[in-house]
């Protein structure tokens, strides 16, 4: 399998390495605009028996790849994204297809019409906890579910100029669990509302962003959710979701680095070796779902999580940008753009 990876910056580097130790992948097609971080993934990862080589341009790469990892900025993953598919080639999308409902649904129509494989990059979805609490709920061990607990919490900020381009704290942080959440529970978010704050850098602030959040969601089903949401944990990356139910309660991301501590009497005191960011708290996800999308590729599989799949999560992230701007609770069925 020649597969083809297009934006090889921190998590596109990730993929790359990743993609190159598959079992499926004979050869790896390397396209960045920063033609020192193409050839800087050629010297590491090229090998006799599994080159790397590098393409001059987008349609060059296309033309002669089974499958495309797509791993640039945001900005570009619409054009690239309809690129691939207009070529016939499989595609990888890292999160988010696009910022804007209107953009995805254009997508996902294409994707329809042409019966285009794409499989969008919500790795969570492939992690063990995440998949052992959908396999529970679904079952009904845990009975009747009656709230949810979220938290999403980045170690530290991230660049100023990043912060720009993100789509704000819902579209980029918290769209992961307006993904998963539903994904585990079988049921669409159908109301929110938000609160937010400046709490961590007035950097936010200065593009109407803010750092911190918290607020409550409701799912089809009348289960009720709570969240907690920010861009600054000095312990660590804090990933967590929290199931209550009639039969039993189950946590995700609850283990030995989870970063929280106890100050209840005879508990342990030391502070816990927190993730230091997404790539390691779910590198084992990040590599289960590359590993599907090369069986998407040869056709053993189908996508886990297609184009249409992910407007759920973003009309979430818009409705609860919309709560905490306006200061009420919104209906998901409210944001139309």
């Amino acid at each position: 399998m020649r597969l083809g990876i297009l934006g090889v910056g921190r998590i596109g580097a990730y993929h790359a390495r990743v993609a190159h130790a598959l079992p499926d992948v004979t050869t790896l097609v390397v396209r960045d605009v920063r033609p020192e971080r193409a050839e800087h993934a050629r010297v590491e990862l090229d090998t006799p028996t599994r080159p790397v080589v590098l393409a001059d341009s987008t349609d060059a790469l296309l033309a002669q790849v089974d499958g495309v990892l797509i791993a640039t900025p945001t900005a570009t993953h619409a054009q690239l994204l309809e690129a691939a598919m207009r070529a016939g080639v499989p595609a990888f999308c890292e999160k988010p297809v696009a910022l804007d409902l209107a953009t995805v649904r254009a997508l996902a129509t294409l994707e329809a019409e042409r019966g285009a494989v794409v499989q969008v990059g919500f790795q969570r979805r492939f992690d063990a906890g995440y998949r052992a609490a959908r396999e529970l709920v679904q079952s009904g061990a845990l009975g009747t579910v009656y709230s949810v607990r979220i938290a999403g919490h980045d170690p530290a900020p991230p660049a100023e100029d990043y912060v720009l381009l993100s789509g704000g704290l819902f579209r980029d942080l918290l769209i992961h669990d307006f993904d998963v959440v539903p994904w585990v529970l079988g049921q669409p978010i159908v109301e929110v509302y938000m609160q937010g704050a400046v709490r961590a850098d007035a950097m936010f602030a200065r593009h109407d962003d803010v750092d911190t959040v918290a607020g409550t969601l409701r799912f089809a089903d009348g289960t009720l959710g709570v969240l907690t949401g920010g861009r600054h944990d000095p312990l660590g990356y804090d990933i967590r979701l929290e199931v209550f139910g009639a039969k039993d309660s189950i946590a995700v991301g609850w283990d030995a680095r989870t970063p929280l501590r106890s100050v209840e009497p005879g508990m342990a005191t030391s502070q816990p070796n927190g993730w230091p960011g997404f790539l390691a708290r779910f590198d084992a996800a990040y590599r289960a779902e590359l590993a599907h999308f090369a069986d998407v590729v040869a056709g053993r599989a189908r996508s886990a999580c297609t184009i249409r799949d992910t407007e759920h999560a973003l009309r979430v992230a818009l409705a609860c940008d919309r709560s905490r701007r306006e200061q009420r609770v919104v209906q998901v069925a409210e944001v139309l753009n």
